[in-house]
């Protein structure tokens, strides 16, 4: 099975985003990973809509977006129609997630909920239903940088066995480290959000880390 990895675009130097998304492709990056925080659902502002914007224009990889938003129904269309290839949403901020799945399904996108460390599995199971994506969060959202909370696996592996009859794919974000990699691609863990822990701020190419961590973890 492939392992995806994705950018966590909110560690990306915005200095100079151009040549980081093309330092990233030349890489083998797979996908950008944007996060989107209104300072409500989670206590910090993090990238917008112009932001999202400029990545989808300087690149023809996937682009996931992940909505740390209230009401994120309300501004969906504000996401699909900036080319958002991967809409997650997380159940508590809607009155109706379902609904908002939906929503995103009508419009061709591919759906997928983010799973808080304090939300079990019980509480979205109806929503694997509709969701294709399911991103385990390993940290509390909102911050980059932060430990990893280690009751997490047992959480992660439950949407693993649930993975062929509901059809979903399971996903890994934050404290992305290789040991985690290691430990949980052979598991079937689709794909890991690269943030500060492996790939950001490390003061070496891309290419490199990017290289080692498929060559030794996957």
């Amino acid at each position: 099975m492939y392992t995806q990895l994705s950018a966590s675009m909110m560690c990306a130097g915005f200095e100079n985003l151009e040549q980081e998304i093309r330092m990233l492709e030349e890489g083998g990056i797979d996908s950008f990973h944007v996060d989107i925080m209104d300072g409500q659902f989670v206590p910090n502002f993090c990238m917008g809509i112009q932001d999202l914007k400029c990545i989808r224009r300087l690149t023809d990889r996937p682009v996931e977006v992940h909505l740390m938003i209230k009401r994120p129904l309300s501004y969906l269309n504000v996401f699909i129609e900036a080319g958002a290839d991967v809409i997650y949403v997380h159940p508590e901020a809607d009155y109706q997630p379902a609904t908002t799945l939906q929503a995103i399904i009508s419009a061709g996108v591919t759906p997928g909920i983010a799973v808080n460390p304090g939300t079990s599995f019980e509480s979205v199971s109806e929503l694997l239903f509709l969701a294709k994506r399911v991103l385990v969060m390993s940290v509390n959202p909102g911050n980059a940088g932060q430990v990893f909370l280690p009751y997490i696996g047992q959480k992660l592996d439950k949407f693993l066995e649930a993975r062929e009859k509901r059809d979903i794919e399971v996903y890994w974000d934050g404290a992305c480290s290789e040991d985690k990699i290691r430990t949980y691609a052979p598991k079937g863990v689709k794909g890991f959000v690269l943030g500060t822990t492996v790939l950001f701020g490390k003061g070496r190419p891309y290419g490199e880390i990017l290289s080692e961590v498929r060559n030794d973890c996957i």
